[in-house]
């Protein structure tokens, strides 16, 4: 039991140079032994020791050689210290299997060992110990002062050829071994609600594109490797331009501010040779077999959308390739049946959208563009609404936008333009029946007509078309207007204009129906007969809650069972069921068996 007070003496005792060798067992033990006191451990004279161990331990491992002695000391060390020792060489490939006793391999120790020409086979072989999302970073941080070294330090020594090629191999192979024999992943027949991007992760997070990208002179000779090649070519046509895009656009941000020169685009980052030699990966034919196909293929089809759109060459030098992948994909996963709706189509990743998208980019079946053109027009019309103008906004902009109110720059405000620019994007499609687009333009919304006359950037005849569609002589532009109070001021029937904002096709959208509720709740035209129909959560979870506060005196008065009905009827969450505040306020009432149990008990 050492005094807690003498670690300093030990620890320097260890750190002198006069330290003969037969003391080095005595000072270990000192060092290595957990603090006590005759009553037992002692947790605050531990740390001291730890303290003193850690400066002490460069130097005992390097005038240590007896194997359990330097256990002893390794046992003690943590990654960080362990790593260090093994850059400097204190901490050698003999000492590797004493560490792996205790913990786990890690990216930074293979990487630290890998430093000296003798020990990259012994790192090399720790690689298949590593977690894949590891290995990857054995490269990544093999410079772990790169941060911090200056113009007069050292360079970091480069990364040993062979040590790049396994990792590099070590990352490609799990999906090389994927490709070869597909497995449907957990949730694949269902798109997850947090990731709703219906392509395929091939990627991964092993860091695969990670190292392919940093050998970009070897993606010719590693596309045609015989094992290796397909992982390769997938990495190639989902990553390379997108990764030189994001490169340029660093670059872009980082130039001279006050440069006249604009940005050069990137120089494709793939050559023609080598988009040819990534071919045969295109369209994903290792994935035909997977099960669910109405999933598959719809995922599949969009896969190999995004990689024309990232590798727009693809379309001359594929096209015919593009063509039968669409038709096979149409065809055996029934892409065109008439799909359920479904909340969020209109969304981004909307299927129905992005299925016409798709097709209008790779298809040349004059059936299934029409069948996507068809499938359009049964989504719901969009709740085009036109806000109140914002008294803030005004004030700090200075004056209203005098656009705002345009039909067609409305029904960009919640995105709700994508159906009829899904159609424009069919259009353009030489292939796609001209006959399917105008029977799709008679159901569309006169916003959805003025948005192709104003924004779309499609064929004369489409824009011809859409300017000749006939509107009904009562028709307006199918604007829901939420005006103000001074407007309303000037209306005849102030009421029943918020009543027909309640009843427009609008409170079926959730961002414009709380705009609707909103509107009509903060008016002072609104009647208790409007409130009842909106939802109690509006009502009753305004910051404002004194409309709430008098309809709920008067309703509740004196009765103590109608105020512990509003108590327990308050414990509503906000994902629950809506139900309108006028359900609300009958809810507080009992129900009439329960009145008729009272007045018998009564009686």
């Amino acid at each position: 039991m050492v005094n807690a007070r003498t670690y300093p003496l030990w620890r320097e005792l260890a750190m002198s140079e006069d330290l003969p060798k037969e003391a080095l067992k005595t000072v270990i033990e000192a060092l290595c032994t957990p603090a006590s006191t005759p009553i037992g451990f002692d947790a605050r004279a531990d740390r001291w020791r730890e303290e003193a161990l850690k400066a002490a331990l460069p130097a005992l491992l390097a005038r240590t050689s007896a194997k359990r002695l330097r256990g002893r000391l390794l046992v003690h060390a943590d990654e960080k210290t362990l790593a260090a020792l093994a850059t400097a060489g204190t901490v050698t490939a003999a000492d590797v299997p004493t560490i792996l006793r205790h913990r786990k391999a890690w990216a930074e120790l293979v990487s630290a060992l890998a430093r000296h020409p003798g020990q990259v086979e012994a790192a090399i072989a720790l690689l298949p110990r590593l977690s894949s999302y590891e290995v990857e970073q054995v490269v990544r941080f093999w410079d772990p002062d790169h941060f911090t070294r200056t113009e007069t330090d050292a360079p970091a020594p480069p990364v040993p050829q062979e040590l790049f090629d396994a990792v590099l191999e070590a990352c490609l192979t799990p999906l090389a071994a994927f490709l070869l024999h597909p497995e449907p992943e957990e949730g694949w027949e269902a798109v997850s609600d947090f990731s709703k991007d219906w392509s395929l992760d091939l990627t991964g997070h092993s860091g695969r594109w990670e190292m392919l990208a940093r050998c970009p002179e070897r993606w010719a000779e590693l596309a045609a490797h015989p094992t290796l090649g397909p992982a390769v070519q997938h990495l190639l046509l989902d990553q390379a331009e997108t990764q030189a895009l994001e490169d340029a656009r660093l670059r872009a941000a980082g130039a001279d501010p006050d440069s006249e020169e604009p940005p050069a685009d990137p120089a494709p980052a793939l050559s023609e040779e080598l988009l040819l030699a990534c071919l045969p990966a295109l369209c994903l034919p290792e994935l035909a077999e997977l099960p669910n196909p109405q999933v598959t293929a719809r995922r599949t089809l969009h896969h190999i959308a995004n990689r024309v759109h990232n590798n727009p060459r693809l379309k001359t030098l594929a096209a015919d390739q593009l063509h039968a992948a669409a038709n096979t994909l149409v065809t055996h996963g029934r892409l065109l049946s008439p799909p359920e709706k479904q909340d969020g189509d209109y969304d981004f990743d909307g299927r129905v959208l992005r299925l016409a998208e798709d097709l209008a980019l790779l298809s040349a079946n004059p059936d299934h563009l029409a069948g996507a053109c068809a499938q359009l027009t049964r989504l719901d019309p969009p709740a085009v609404v036109s806000p109140k103008p914002s008294r803030t906004l005004i004030r700090v902009l200075g004056n209203a936008d005098p656009d705002h109110d345009r039909p067609a720059r409305l029904l960009e405000r919640h995105h709700e333009h994508r159906r009829v620019q899904a159609l424009a994007v069919l259009a353009v499609n030489p292939h796609t029946p001209q006959a399917a687009v105008t029977d799709a333009l008679d159901g569309l919304h006169p916003a959805e007509l003025a948005w192709i006359i104003e924004k779309a950037d499609g064929p004369d005849w489409l824009l011809d078309v859409a300017a000749a569609v006939p509107a009904d002589e009562d028709e307006d532009d199918g604007v829901v207007r939420l005006v103000s109070d001074d407007e309303l001021d000037k209306h005849p029937d102030p009421a029943a204009v918020l009543q027909s904002w309640l009843d427009s096709p609008a409170t079926g959208d959730s961002l414009s129906r709380s705009e609707i509720y909103r509107a009509v709740v903060n008016s002072h035209h609104h009647t208790l007969e409007h409130l009842l129909q909106i939802p109690a959560d509006d009502i009753l979870s305004r910051s404002e809650p004194e409309i709430a506060v008098k309809i709920l005196l008067d309703r509740c008065g004196r009765s103590t069972d109608r105020w512990a009905a509003l108590a327990t009827a308050m414990t509503f969450e906000y994902d629950e069921e809506k139900i309108s505040f006028g359900e609300f306020l009958d809810s507080l009432d009992p129900a009439p068996a329960d009145a008729q149990t009272t007045e018998s008990s009564a009686t």
